[in-house]
C-alpha cells in the first residue's frame, strides 16, 4: 500500500519497448557460470519481487536464498541433478496461506502515515480475520460456504477463500506474481534465472526445513548464463487460439 503522497498514478518508467525487450530476453536457462550473484543484486530483485500486486496486501510469501556450497550439492540431488540445479544461487518460492493472521497485524503496524484509517484499521483487525480464517478442521470455512450459497441467490458475492484448498490457491496466486517480477529483476541485471518445478518436495522440506504449512512453487536457478544454456526454440501458441475479445 502506499501513502496518500504517492497514492496518483507515476508516469512510466520505462518505454514499452523496453519492456518488451527485458521481457523478450528472458528465457528459461538451463547452463550457468560459477560466478556468484551479489548480495546487493540479490536483496534488490527480492525488494522488487515484494512489490507484486498481491490479495488484499497480506503478501503471502517467503524466500529462502540458499548459497551455501553444501546446501546447493543437496538441492543438486533433490532436483533430480538437472544441469539448473548447478547454479551459484537457489531462491525457493514459497506460497504462505498459513501466514494471513500475522499479515492482518503487521498491516496496521507498518502503515505508512501516522495514523492508521479507521476503515483499515477496522478492515484487518475485524473483517480480514474472518474472511481468511477456516476454523478448526476447515468447519468455519465450511459454515461460510453455506452461507454464502444463500446470501448470493439475491446479489454478486465474493465466495471465497472459504477452504483450505481456496487458501492454498489464494497464496498461489499472489506468490506467482512475485516469483515473474524476482525473474524479470535479474534478468534486469544481466542474470539469468530457471524456473524449477521438478524436484522430490519431500526431500526439499527435509533439506530447507520448509515450514508445514509453507507451499513450495519453485526453486528458481539464478547467475550468468553460459553457452548452450538454452535448450530449445522459444514456442509460443498463436494469441488467437488463446484470447477471446468480447
Amino acid at each position: 500500500m502506499t501513502s496518500a503522497a504517492t497514492n496518483s498514478a507515476p508516469a512510466p518508467a520505462v518505454s514499452p519497448a523496453a519492456l518488451r525487450e527485458l521481457i523478450e530476453s528472458r528465457r528459461a536457462i538451463r547452463r550457468f557460470s560459477s560466478e556468484p550473484v551479489p548480495e546487493a543484486v540479490i536483496r534488490d530483485c527480492l525488494e522488487l519481487a515484494v512489490l507484486a500486486p498481491n490479495s488484499c496486501n497480506l503478501q503471502p510469501w517467503s524466500f529462502q536464498v540458499i548459497r551455501d556450497p553444501q546446501l546447493l550439492g543437496q538441492l543438486h540431488g533433490v532436483c533430480m541433478q538437472q544441469n539448473a540445479a548447478k547454479a551459484p544461487l537457489i531462491i525457493a518460492v514459497l506460497a504462505r496461506p498459513d501466514t494471513w493472521r500475522q499479515a492482518c497485524a503487521d498491516v496496521i503496524h507498518y502503515w505508512p502515515e501516522a495514523e492508521v484509517p479507521q476503515r483499515i484499521r477496522h478492515f484487518y483487525s475485524k473483517t480480514a480475520p474472518f474472511q481468511y480464517n477456516q476454523g478448526p478442521f476447515g468447519l468455519l470455512g465450511f459454515c461460510k460456504r453455506q452461507l454464502l450459497r444463500l446470501a448470493a441467490l439475491r446479489k454478486p458475492l465474493m465466495r471465497g477463500p472459504n477452504s483450505h484448498g481456496q487458501m492454498r490457491l489464494w497464496a498461489v496466486k499472489s506468490t506467482a506474481l512475485a516469483a515473474e517480477n524476482l525473474m524479470l529483476g535479474f534478468q534486469s541485471h544481466g542474470y539469468a534465472s530457471c524456473p524449477m518445478e521438478g524436484f522430490d518436495e519431500v526431500r526439499l522440506r527435509k533439506v530447507l526445513k520448509i515450514p508445514r504449512h509453507a507451499l513450495p512453487i519453485m526453486l528458481l536457478a539464478v547467475g550468468r548464463a553460459t553457452d548452450k544454456g538454452v535448450y530449445n526454440p522459444r514456442l509460443r501458441f498463436p494469441l488467437e487460439q488463446q484470447v477471446t475479445w468480447l
